[in-house]
């Protein structure tokens, strides 16, 4: 599928859009100038409608772009999308184009306004994470008129190109292997949970392994802030003390599912026999906890590669068609914290 493209807006596409003067549009769009009340929100709105962003690069580059690569992601605070901009980086070295990072903190507002100020720098492409966007996001997507390339998720579709994993698939993948290895009682610990759309995919596609083997999540456990071993060990306590014949605790990202497994081990639970647990994610740096912890790979820093290749190859020859769709697939690391099956 290729995607389309459209030309990059102008102010003659505000000025139709609001019905107003295209020095009008100007003026409001800079600050600049007396307008009427009335008249700046009209051309406000018809602007965001439009997905329509103002060009700062002065007059004589106007018609240029610059050789920055927006890479839009929501956090640098756990180690899952630093691997990601390691991967961007090692393509992007051998071109002229150099990342610029934007977070957004899994807020689509903030998103939205990161993304409206990285493409008023007319960047060479736009690098950004996930698929759900708010609608004005994705109208300045459609009409930024360089490629686009959502990584991470590839449940959903893109405005462009995509580069990730299929979560609901990972998640499923998870919930097979739990029921395979005899485990009957398990629960769900998640952070970030509902803005994490990749993680509330990955409970789905694991809560829908259980039904097919006519299990049900029997507790869980929702955190709306940030990952860490200290959060881990809070959430896997509020499980265990609530529900105490639990056998298996699946965790939505790595940190949190170390800190649980620090506290049953402290607590003197016998990981895998009386408790099993995994994460997702594949942390390395994890490998040094008395146990590893099961696992599954997110292909982190290839999903980095592979979306900065199209970025780049794309600016190299405009005239490729887009619409790339890159399905990568991750593998289960079963570690020492899920039983072998039937054992």
């Amino acid at each position: 599928m290729t995607a389309d493209l459209r030309r990059p807006l102008t102010l003659r596409d505000v000025s139709e859009a609001s019905g107003v003067s295209e020095m009008t549009v100007s003026r409001v769009l800079r600050g600049q100038g007396e307008v009427s009340a009335q008249t700046r929100v009209r051309v406000l709105e018809a602007a965001r409608a439009l997905g329509y962003v103002p060009n700062k690069i002065a007059g004589a580059l106007a018609s240029q772009r610059v050789n920055l690569v927006a890479v839009i992601i929501p956090s640098m605070s756990n180690m899952v999308f630093p691997e990601v901009m390691m991967g961007i980086s090692e393509v992007l070295d051998e071109t002229p184009l150099q990342p610029v990072v934007g977070l957004s903190h899994y807020k689509p507002e903030r998103e939205e306004a990161v993304l409206y100020e990285m493409l008023s720098w007319r960047p060479s492409g736009v690098i950004m994470a996930g698929l759900e966007h708010s609608e004005a996001s994705r109208a300045m997507m459609r009409n930024a008129g360089i490629p686009i390339v959502e990584i991470m998720d590839t449940d959903g579709e893109p405005v462009d190109a995509m580069v990730g994993i299929s979560h609901r698939r990972a998640g499923q993948e998870m919930g097979e292997a739990i029921v395979q290895s005899g485990y009957k009682r398990v629960a769900f610990l998640g952070t970030k949970m509902p803005l994490d759309h990749r993680a509330r995919k990955r409970f789905e596609g694991f809560t829908q392994a259980l039904a097919k083997a006519g299990l049900e999540v029997v507790d869980q456990e929702f955190y709306s802030g940030g990952s860490g071993f200290e959060k881990g060990r809070e959430m896997t306590k509020a499980v265990l003390d609530r529900t105490p014949d639990v056998d298996f605790l699946y965790y939505s990202n790595d940190m949190i599912g170390a800190g649980g497994l620090l506290y049953c081990l402290e607590m003197g639970f016998s990981v895998p026999n009386r408790l099993g647990l995994a994460g997702f994610n594949g942390v390395n740096l994890l490998r040094g906890l008395p146990k590893h912890l099961t696992t599954m790979d997110a292909c982190r820093h290839e999903i980095g590669r592979q979306a900065a290749q199209i970025v780049a190859s794309r600016t190299e020859n405009p005239k490729l068609p887009g619409g790339e769709r890159i399905i990568l697939t991750p593998a289960i690391t079963r570690g020492d914290t899920l039983r072998v099956a039937d054992q």
